[in-house]
């Protein structure tokens, strides 16, 4: 035994501690082989298949999120070109609306100068009604007052109608003519 131990230490004594022993080496080969035959039998048909889902998914979602996108710029146009339409029909509406508007005030002008109009030629007329009434009062009693005047200078009554009408007549024509006040004025 001392033998072996001491050929074992010769050899230990020549050898490189940092080479590992054969048997280790041949062990360590098959075991790398059997999980590498394990792996590309095993796991790696099952990564490729969940990494070509995931791609297909990935790529599938892009080609939604750019159809997505494409609707969207899509629907945008369509809202801005309804918005400028909406805006052009307000401002039609704006402008009829305006018009009508001008429209309605010159017919209410002329429906007020016309009213204006009426109601100054109702009172022209009211005046001259007045006047004329007025002018008939005034006539009747100075044509009374004059007559009571002459039968107080006279000293006697004037009591014939016919008599005090044609005094009346010729007295007030004689006025008018001397004032200037005429019966149609």
């Amino acid at each position: 035994m001392n033998g072996i131990h001491l050929l074992a230490e010769e050899a230990a004594e020549d050898r490189n501690p940092l080479l590992p022993e054969v048997y280790d080496i041949v062990w360590s080969v098959v075991v790398v082989a059997v999980i590498a035959f394990v792996f590309y039998k095993y796991v790696i048909p099952r990564l490729s298949k969940v990494l070509d889902e995931r791609s297909n998914k990935i790529e599938g979602g892009i080609a939604k999120a750019e159809a997505a996108q494409a609707e969207a710029q899509a629907t945008l146009e369509q809202y801005q070109q309804q918005l400028a339409e909406a805006r052009l029909e307000a401002a039609r509406i704006r402008e009829e609306a305006r018009t009508q508007g001008t429209q309605i005030l010159a017919q209410l002008r002329a429906e007020a100068q016309a009213e204006a109009d009426r109601i100054v030629a109702s009172g022209h007329a009211q005046l001259e009604a007045q006047r004329q009434q007025i002018v008939t009062e005034l006539r009747s009693e100075l044509g009374h007052t004059a007559v009571d005047l002459a039968e107080k200078i006279i000293g006697q009554s004037v009591s014939d109608e016919a008599k005090q009408a044609a005094s009346i007549d010729r007295f007030l024509t004689e006025l008018d003519e001397k004032v200037g006040i005429g019966v149609g004025r």
